[in-house]
């Protein structure tokens, strides 16, 4: 039988990254390159490798994201089996869920990268590549949407979250855990195929703009008042305290312009919901509800700002945004692809 088809677009990041001018490492590797360092790749599927841009994670924008999506949806549409896209991981985690929330094809669309550069002792580039394409060719990865493999583990973008700045397990899912991993180079999955929402339709603009500001001891209301007076932003985040509070100043201020824009309110905590039902004072997510905040459930104040931001650049006004939102809260019953 022919090999199948794998595309794998690279976007920078260390996983492409060798030693620059400056004495630290810059992305400068091809994503041709980074096919031929992965012993035995050409033997599991034919491999078409394209360049998509040569930036550090944090240089990446909404733009390059969907013109990467475009890509993306042409390999398939050319015949592809499924596509991997390399990038740094330092925003991994928030390119990869919005990339899931925009994701149509059954194949799949699998993101990753690494920790170590490839000329550090146990680069994990390489291996982390080699396991994206043992997924990507995976009868079981068909119709899971987006998925993260990093270090032989498979994720969901809804629920990973970097962990650790330098540690090479750094991506974590929190209590859910991994959707897999991989063993003796097959996936092996834990559970079936997330119920998940289907994919919003593309952003009308760019150009929305969402605010996310962290709540903090003693931080006083000043920042959130001059960040809603401004009126340059269409939606604001709040990390909130525990399951999703805020101080009685800050509520204050919410309160004022919680009715004529969306206002979410997520947990800066590593890992847990945010709570609806539990505590009542000022400022907590009782009272932050009567007054219009929505929560951001089990989404990190990071995936709560791009989901309210993909909503906003679909045309959604605040209503609609609110019906919207409870479609991507764990537990509600939602329409599925």
């Amino acid at each position: 039988m022919p090999l199948p088809t794998v595309a794998i677009g690279a976007l920078g990041g260390t996983i492409a990254m060798v030693a620059g001018k400056s004495g630290g490492v810059e992305p400068e590797l091809s994503a041709d390159q980074l096919a031929k360092s992965v012993p035995g790749i050409s033997e599991l599927a034919t491999i078409h490798a394209e360049t998509l841009a040569k930036l550090p994670s944090g240089s990446l924008s909404f733009k390059v994201l969907f013109e990467a999506l475009d890509w993306a949806n042409n390999q398939i549409d050319e015949g592809a089996k499924a596509v991997i896209l390399t990038q740094g991981t330092d925003t991994l985690e928030e390119s990869a869920f919005l990339l899931s929330l925009y994701w149509q094809k059954p194949q799949p669309l699998v993101i990753t990268g690494a920790m170590r550069a490839p000329m550090a002792a146990g680069a994990d580039g390489p291996a982390n590549l080699l396991s994206s394409l043992l997924v990507a060719i995976d009868e079981q990865s068909i119709g899971r949407g987006a998925l993260v493999v990093m270090n032989d583990e498979i994720h969901s973008p809804y629920f990973v979250r970097k962990s650790h700045s330098l540690k090479v397990e750094t991506f974590k899912s929190g209590l859910v855990g991994p959707l897999g991993v991989i063993v003796e180079e097959k996936p092996v999955y834990f559970h079936s195929i997330d119920r998940r929402p289907k994919p919003l339709s593309r952003p009308k603009t760019l150009d929305k703009k969402v605010a996310l500001v962290e709540a903090c001891l003693s931080s006083g209301g000043d920042h959130l008042e001059l960040l809603f007076s401004r009126g340059i932003y269409q939606g604001v985040v709040i990390a909130g305290f525990g399951s999703g509070h805020v101080s009685f100043e800050e509520a204050d201020i919410i309160k004022n312009y919680a009715g004529t824009l969306p206002v979410i309110v997520a947990t800066r905590a590593y890992s847990g919901p945010t709570s609806e039902r539990t505590y009542g004072y000022k400022g907590s997510e009782i009272d932050l509800m009567k007054n219009g905040v929505l929560m951001g459930g089990w989404l990190s104040p990071l995936k709560a700002r791009l989901l309210l931001w993909a909503l906003l650049s679909a045309g959604h006004d605040k209503e609609e945004i609110e019906k919207e939102w409870g479609h991507w809260q764990i537990g509600e019953t939602v329409e599925t692809v």
